[in-house]
């Protein structure tokens, strides 16, 4: 007997509407709590989608820590495959792969999809700016490799001239320690800049370029698209009036007909995410960032998500994302379910 399963958390929007997409589809959707996982010993063929784990900490210096713990997980839920019970909406490996930013943006750079482009690895402010000055690039973005919801993102410009510095951010100091508020702040006081990169920069970060942005209206946007059984489910555009575009910052989604892009464009946007997505054998479900260079329009990915399938203006609307997912499940339940081992294994997960 075959059973899909959600392994996640009670009464979040993700559960909440997942459960509403298979009442809808007419698919008997067995939900596990993430703090019963090790229960997870099926005697029945399962397939099952993992939702992330919910962390009660807001500390950034406790980020890698927490992130190593949710890959252990992951890796030993893998095994559950080689019994030949469990399948998988997106394998655990490749769930994995993706949490690490540095590994997927050179896995996507290697197949010669455009992304944002990298200074390299940096450890402290006097190496930042030094590499800001050879490379003749004022402004950059820096990102912990293993976060996720714009924790710990900064987007730091200095003039070299006047040696101004400008930082936004959502990290701030708390009592010496280095928190997500979940609130965009704009800091011009060099000493506090400094400070905050130099906490910053000692967990492991990757630092890219700042590109300028498409604008409509006077606001920089960005477009996230949810990718699934190799199509596109949902697609928009992120305004914001600073540089970071996260929706749950207070930031303005507008549907993608309002931009008038160009089919060309358009086009473009769909070709690389399908090659990005094609990097990840095993990934059914991805969402997947993308910004268009200003003027020259020109996508190139930001990051991808193998968990980004949650967007308030589906699940409030049509909740056709999770309604896709559970016509996935109920269409493998009733077909072979094979999975290529051998094309996993080439991904770089550890």
């Amino acid at each position: 007997m075959r059973q899909a399963v959600l392994l996640g958390n009670p009464e979040t929007k993700r559960a909440v509407f997942m459960k509403q997409a298979a009442e809808k589809t007419g698919l008997r959707l067995i939900f596990l709590d993430w703090r019963n996982w090790r229960e997870l010993m099926p005697d029945a063929e399962l397939f099952l989608k993992i939702d992330p784990p919910l962390w009660d900490s807001s500390s950034l210096e406790e980020l890698e820590s927490l992130v190593e713990e949710y890959k252990e997980k992951l890796t030993r839920l893998s095994y559950l495959e080689k019994k030949g019970s469990v399948v998988f909406l997106n394998h655990p490996l490749v769930i994995k792969a993706l949490l690490d930013k540095r590994k997927c943006k050179d896995t996507l750079r290697r197949a010669g999809i455009p992304v944002t482009e990298s200074l390299g690895s940096v450890s402290n402010i006097e190496q930042l700016t030094e590499i800001m000055d050879a490379c003749r690039m004022y402004q950059v973005f820096i990102k912990p490799v293993n976060g996720s919801g714009a924790a710990g993102v900064a987007a730091f410009r200095m003039q070299p001239k006047t040696g101004k510095m400008a930082l936004y951010t959502c990290a701030a100091d708390r009592d010496g320690r280095l928190v997500n508020t979940r609130r965009l702040r704009r800091f011009s006081e060099q000493r506090e800049i400094r400070y905050l990169l130099e906490k910053l920069l000692k967990l492991d970060c990757i630092v890219e370029r700042w590109y300028a942005k498409e604008t409509y209206q006077n606001m920089s946007y960005d477009l996230r698209a949810v990718l699934q059984d190799g199509k596109l489910d949902y697609l928009l555009a992120r305004l914001s009036g600073g540089p970071i575009t996260n929706l749950h910052l207070n930031n303005h989604p507008l549907a993608l007909e309002e931009l008038n892009l160009p089919v060309p464009v358009q086009e473009e946007v769909m070709n690389i995410c399908k090659r990005a997505m094609a990097c990840y054998p095993g990934l059914q479900s991805a969402g997947i960032d993308i910004l268009l260079e200003k003027d020259r329009r020109r996508p190139r990915i930001i990051e991808m998500n193998a968990q980004g399938d949650l967007i308030y203006q589906d699940i409030y609307d049509k909740n056709m994302i999770y309604c896709h997912q559970t016509e996935m499940m109920s269409r493998w339940l009733s077909e072979p379910l094979v999975t290529n081992m051998a094309e996993l294994e080439k991904i770089e997960y550890e």
